[in-house]
């Protein structure tokens, strides 16, 4: 983010990142146990994965939802917010290039983004975000007791960061991507800033399964 980073940031960014990188590799060994099919992907797999596996969070339209209202589509879920001055937007034109490259199979991919900011992120916010990017893309808006919860089971780090004025706050947060195949499954862990190829390709694979 474009922040200062202090010593005080500085140790828990580090402690979030061991714990990130931690979370593919156990998410790898758990879907060589689980027997799952051996495909390769660009993307780190994690089937098998443990965490992650659902929600249960309403859209900018106040309706409730889960992985299973998007079955038989790739879903691609990413945490972040409206006010994001650098990696939400770049993700968020990445995905709409995905979603161009995948041609005829553009209508079978989901983006879904939750926020880390629902204090800001008002329906009527993420309404317009979402129509800025994609119209098909959706927008989740926990309470801050659901995002606590969520944050938790998905392995997200988030935090507040303090600006000039109570209002003009910004937040640290994963920049990653979880994607799920279309039976609901959590498969892979798609880093911040792969190839728009590649996780077109990933996602055809999952398509093709």
């Amino acid at each position: 983010m474009s922040v200062p980073v202090t010593s005080e940031r500085k140790r828990t960014l580090f402690k979030w990142m061991a714990a990130a990188a931690a979370a593919p590799m156990l998410g790898t060994l758990a879907g060589c146990m689980d027997g799952g099919d051996k495909k390769s992907f660009k993307a780190v797999d994690i089937t098998g994965a443990e965490y992650a596996r659902d929600f249960s969070l309403k859209d900018a339209d106040g309706k409730t939802r889960t992985l299973a209202d998007f079955k038989g589509k790739v879903v691609v879920l990413f945490f972040g917010y409206a006010q994001c001055p650098d990696v939400c937007p770049t993700t968020m034109t990445e995905m709409t290039e995905v979603k161009k490259a995948l041609g005829a199979d553009g209508d079978k991919l989901q983006v879904v983004f939750v926020t880390v900011d629902p204090e800001r992120d008002t329906a009527e916010v993420m309404k317009a975000y979402m129509g800025a990017f994609d119209p098909t893309f959706i927008a989740l808006i926990p309470t801050p007791q659901e995002l606590v919860a969520v944050a938790k089971d998905f392995k997200v780090y988030y935090k507040k960061v303090d600006g000039k004025t109570p209002t003009s706050y910004s937040m640290d947060h994963s920049a990653a991507q979880y994607m799920y195949d279309p039976q609901g499954r959590l498969r892979l862990y798609v880093r911040y800033g792969s190839p728009v190829a590649d996780i077109a390709a990933d996602i055809k694979t999952l398509l093709a399964a």
